[in-house]
């Protein structure tokens, strides 16, 4: 579906905004301990029908603080591990999928992007997935905000590419270009028995932290520099459906699989909900 005039207009303004400072200030109040806390929960968990009862914690008066609530873990019985190669790392909705033609990916309906823009101008990291596959999925406000393994992976390398804080949601994905190559990003790189495997880590408005479970509170940061780690010799490695990191608010993964990778579903499609763990491959 092609963007409309009203989705210029909302994304229009987005440019004027002080994306940073909004997304610290949305830092700072997710942290503050309150007695409105409880009732902050509840108001949320209704204007965007959040499931509470999925939580491992359903009782909103036991968090302290709302970011607490915000990356609430999930009962495990609720998110079942299919056996297929590839799983969905998070909850969310299927933005965009399909291969990688050459170094470029499709980011809405007539609007493509640079893969060497999306891994901050690294050739030897785009390389690795010229002519591979991608799936972009979209978390809501409403989503589990945890991020799992869609496979078995060995960490090797974690770049933070600095940039602006647009919103991700439809009408802005369908009208900037280049939105998530101009957005904040955390790539993980891992060895995967497929090949190479990357996640990209999308930050957004009210986006105010980026996490992974080896490195801790990546965003926000200072300067404006793109920084990596090499990771390879510190054997770090991840099994299919264990966390490897979280976001705050709504926001954006982007898998990218090598050209040997298996093949994503043909049953796939865009705007397709999914739930972390469901299969994404044969």
């Amino acid at each position: 579906m092609s963007a409309s005039f009203i989705d210029y207009l909302k994304s229009s303004s987005l440019y004027f905004l002080p994306h940073h400072a909004v997304s610290r200030l949305i830092f700072k109040l997710t942290r503050i301990q309150s007695q409105h806390v409880p009732k902050a929960i509840k108001l949320f968990s209704k204007a965007f029908k959040v499931n509470l009862e999925e939580a491992v914690n359903s009782d909103p008066d036991s968090y302290s603080t709302f970011n607490q609530f915000f990356t609430r873990a999930i009962k495990p019985q609720l998110r079942p591990i299919s056996s297929s190669k590839i799983i969905s790392p998070v909850d969310g909705t299927i933005s965009q999928f399909g291969n990688i033609v050459g170094s470029s990916l499709i980011q809405a309906k007539g609007i493509n992007y640079s893969l060497d823009a999306l891994l901050g101008g690294n050739p030897e990291r785009t390389r690795k997935y010229k002519d591979g596959q991608f799936i972009t999925i979209y978390l809501s406000p409403r989503d589990y905000h945890r991020i799992h393994m869609p496979c078995d992976g060995k960490l090797q390398e974690q770049t933070h590419v600095p940039g602006r804080l647009f919103s991700v949601a439809k009408h802005t994905v369908s009208t900037i270009k280049g939105i998530f190559a101009r957005n904040e990003r955390v790539i993980a790189s891992f060895d995967t028995e497929y090949g190479s495997m990357a996640m990209v880590l999308v930050g957004a408005i009210n986006v105010a932290a980026i996490e992974t479970v080896w490195a801790g509170l990546i965003t926000p940061p200072k300067g404006e520099a793109i920084t990596s780690k090499n990771y390879k010799d510190k054997n770090i490695s991840l099994l299919k459906g264990e966390e490897m990191g979280r976001f705050n608010m709504g926001s954006t993964v982007i898998l990218l699989f090598s050209k040997t990778a298996p093949k994503l579903s043909d049953t796939l499609k865009v705007d397709q909900p999914l739930k972390m763990g469901s299969s994404l491959s044969d």
